[in-house]
């Protein structure tokens, strides 16, 4: 890879170059209704001159080196750019990451492996017969994606990543108020997707039974027993963005409020990002060339870590951990999360429940915002009494203080899951993540 490009003089530069595939089939009761195979491949290129970032993209890989030079003649020649605090950050590596090639590579699978594989799940999922069911999708694809990362500094860095995905998705009516659900999976290959049979008759058998039993909360605050999924959202929105340095750079009170070292929530609790888990979030160098790390935010109770770019990194005096990311190669990166998690506890979730003498237990959230305050929207509750999950709640939202919650977590069960079905979107832009968590409870949370 050595001398692949020539990078001007007294100036910072960077070529992120990607290559992207994307396959998707989906059949909607019955038909076939997409069936699409994509290709997209340009680059980003990046010049500093230590006051301004020129930028630009191309599809057109053959003329990187034209458009990085015509970028250095906009810029105003630094002798001294290798001292700018954020560029003197950025680290120099080089590897070459790939791990899918062959005919498992997604460009070379058949799609006749994909047609099976759907058609299955038709066959064994979709009964016609069901009265509750008025529609649904079997769909099956993946996105196949190699990143190439050239720098000033030396960085030459190639990896790529894969993923394929199922999901059968069933509309439900009853009691005049339709639901949405079902499942997704994962694996490297469309026959890693078989298997989940049962898991989704037994969630779609789950959405019946809560359609015809639910009945409505009564607004209040309740202890809540939220499941691994309800878990991982609630890391993500509410504490994982809250991480994200470049919020605080002109924020002086958030920077008082959230220094190292502080406790923020109770000792079970610990919360982490790394990028270099096998996962939907995975990248294991940044869009800066930055190597991933494992970056724990809160270790018990205490405040340890934050996630940053090189910009919000030299500005709070702080190391890379890895967190620089964009969309695409049409878009400048920024500080963004990867696949991040609350860390599993020791209590079983039976132990969890049984502890719990009036509660809800929180089955599926739709969405959540957050900020200094969080909003999770419900879809499937259960009332929990004297330690045993009765009818299904229906409830609209879950809120409460992000820091308040954090102090209220008082179990931490065993049962960790990490969930790949993610996209996060900040500033207009929507990237891969992963989120995760186990069963935990809470004390106290506002439900209506």
């Amino acid at each position: 890879m050595s001398g692949k490009y020539h990078f001007p003089e007294n100036l910072y530069s960077d070529i992120r170059i990607e290559e992207k595939y994307f396959v998707h089939l989906m059949k909607l009761n019955g038909e076939l209704v997409n069936d699409k195979a994509i290709a997209d491949s340009g680059a980003l290129i990046r010049v500093y001159d230590g006051n301004m970032w020129y930028t630009t993209s191309t599809n057109e890989l053959d003329k990187i080196q034209e458009e990085l030079d015509g970028l250095a003649e906009l810029a105003s020649r630094n002798e001294s750019i290798g001292e700018d605090p954020a560029v003197r950050l950025l680290e120099v590596n080089r590897e070459v990451r790939l791990q899918f090639e062959g005919e498992n590579n997604l460009k070379n699978i058949a799609r006749a492996r994909f047609v099976d594989v759907m058609d299955h799940y038709v066959a064994e999922c979709t009964e016609p017969t069901v009265p509750e069911v008025n529609s649904w999708t079997v769909s099956v694809g993946g996105e196949y994606m190699k990143k190439s990362f050239y720098s000033s500094k030396g960085s030459e860095i190639v990896y790529d990543y894969q993923m394929i995905s199922g999901g059968v998705w069933y509309t439900f009516g009853g009691n005049g108020q339709p639901m949405n659900g079902g499942k997704q999976f994962f694996g490297a290959t469309p026959e890693d997707l078989s298997g989940h049979e049962q898991e989704v008759l037994a969630e779609r058998d789950r959405y019946i039974d809560f359609l015809a039993n639910a009945v409505d909360v009564e607004p209040g605050e309740y202890t809540c027993v939220l499941s691994p999924i309800t878990t991982a959202m609630f890391a993500h929105e509410s504490f994982g963005h809250k991480s994200e340095a470049d919020f605080m750079l002109n924020d002086p009170v958030l920077r008082e409020e959230w220094t190292m070292g502080k406790k923020v929530g109770s000792d079970p609790v610990s919360i982490c990002d790394s990028g270099d888990l096998p996962n939907h979030g995975y990248i294991p160098y940044d869009d800066e060339g930055t190597k991933a790390r494992e970056t724990w935010l809160i270790t018990d109770g205490v405040l340890t870590g934050r996630l940053h770019d090189s910009f919000s990194a030299a500005a709070l005096s702080e190391e890379l951990t890895g967190n620089c990311r964009a969309q695409d190669y049409r878009n400048r990166p920024m500080v963004r999360m990867t696949n991040t998690f609350l860390k599993a506890g020791k209590d079983s979730f039976e132990d969890i429940i049984a502890d719990t003498k009036d509660g809800i237990y929180v089955y599926m959230v739709a969405n959540g915002t957050g900020s200094a305050t969080f909003v999770m929207n419900a879809t499937v509750c259960y009332r929990i009494r004297d330690g045993k999950i009765c009818e299904p709640l229906r409830v609209h939202m879950l809120t409460g203080s992000v820091f308040q919650t954090l102090f209220d977590i008082d179990r931490v069960g065993s049962d960790f899951e990490l969930f790949d079905s993610y996209t996060c979107g900040k500033r207009n832009q929507s990237v891969r993540v992963s989120a995760g968590g186990p069963s935990i409870r809470v004390r106290k949370l506002t439900v209506s």
